[in-house]
């Protein structure tokens, strides 16, 4: 029997509660009937036309969807921004670098009022002079605290003072350079555009003030004089400090004091106090920076005990112990004569000689 609200019959075909009620999640909403992609004729129209019950309905014009205007937003806001720091880059390019200057060196010889004083232990000779209190080797180039400047870094600015200060090591106190037996590892921490000036200083030697080796480095004539001992004592200071937007400079003064004695002469000869006295101006742009290297702008060089009679040009002649200046003055000077320099030299002052 059924139920009290059941019909006598039983709940009819297709009601609530017969066999279809498996289809009744199914729900075709409006959406679902717009998206169709065939639409059925109305009854009149298929009296009418005689045509097929169904027909392909045009596609919808939605547009674009969301993704693509996402990602056509990103792809404009990428080259909007490739374009920004196109213009904002740091680095110049190699069309708007700034020429490098040649370098200008002076070279002033030293020449002693008296005998050169000697001892057979450099260490006294040091400890009785006034670079007692100098540290030995590149100890004695201390790196200054370094700070950011208006357009360069802090560490940029710690690479420009590395970079002059390596130039200066390599310059001052590799042996192999000081002997005059190398160049190279000078030559390779200079700005390419430099190359060929320090290549014709080293050809053609000329006191002309732009091609002197001994404007470029420290070297002594090997046959005359060799290290007494290997600890060259270096007192100095670094000083960094930007010119323009594009460009950072270094100023470098240091005294170094080499302890020689005549060549091949063994433990027994006397050793004496060389000292050179070198003031350097480097130029750093973003360029050099980069490739660690240096452009060396300005020499200014004081050198002793030599003989003002001496060419200074490719080699230093140190004087030693016991030894004076050969009578006569620097070669001399032309006035008419253009392109050249002025023939310096000075007077070595007693104070700066050990006293023993």
């Amino acid at each position: 029997m059924g139920g009290p609200g059941d019909p006598p019959e039983g709940t009819p075909e297709g009601g609530p509660g017969g066999g279809e009620d498996e289809y009744r999640s199914v729900v075709f909403d409006e959406s679902f009937v717009r998206a169709a992609r065939l639409q059925e004729f109305s009854a009149q129209e298929r009296m009418a036309d005689h045509a097929p019950a169904v027909r392909r309905r045009p596609p919808l014009r939605r547009g674009l969807s969301r993704q693509v205007l996402i990602l056509v937003l990103l792809i404009a806001v990428a080259f909007g921004t490739a374009i920004y720091m196109g213009v904002r880059h740091p680095y110049t390019t190699p069309a708007a670098r700034q020429p490098v200057e040649p370098l200008r060196m002076t070279v002033i010889p030293l020449a002693p009022q008296a005998k050169v004083p000697g001892a057979a232990d450099p260490e006294y000779l040091y400890a009785h002079s006034p670079a007692a209190q100098f540290r030995i080797g590149a100890e004695g180039i201390p790196l200054p605290a370094a700070r950011r400047t208006a357009h360069f870094s802090d560490s940029q600015v710690v690479s420009a003072l590395t970079t002059a200060k390596d130039y200066i090591v390599r310059s001052s106190l590799y042996p192999e350079v000081i002997s005059g037996q190398e160049v190279r590892p000078v030559r390779v921490m200079l700005d390419g555009d430099q190359l060929d000036q320090f290549d014709q200083s080293f050809e053609h030697p000329v006191a002309d003030g732009r091609h002197q080796p001994t404007g470029w480095l420290v070297r002594f004539d090997q046959t005359r004089a060799e290290l007494a001992d290997p600890k060259i004592r270096v007192e100095g200071s670094l000083q960094a400090s930007e010119t323009d937007s594009a460009t950072l400079e270094v100023t470098a003064d240091h005294t170094f004091v080499y302890a020689l004695k005549p060549t091949g002469s063994g433990t027994k000869a006397e050793a004496s106090l060389f000292t050179v006295r070198r003031e350097l101006q480097f130029r750093f742009d973003r360029d050099d920076l980069r490739l660690h290297q240096a452009q060396l702008v300005v020499s200014y060089v004081q050198v002793g005990p030599l003989s003002c009679a001496e060419d200074s040009t490719n080699h230093f002649h140190p004087l030693l112990a016991g030894q004076t200046a050969r009578t006569g003055g620097p070669a001399g000077t032309d006035p008419y004569a253009t392109g050249g320099t002025t023939a310096l030299c000075g007077s070595l002052a007693t104070s700066a000689e050990p006293k023993v």
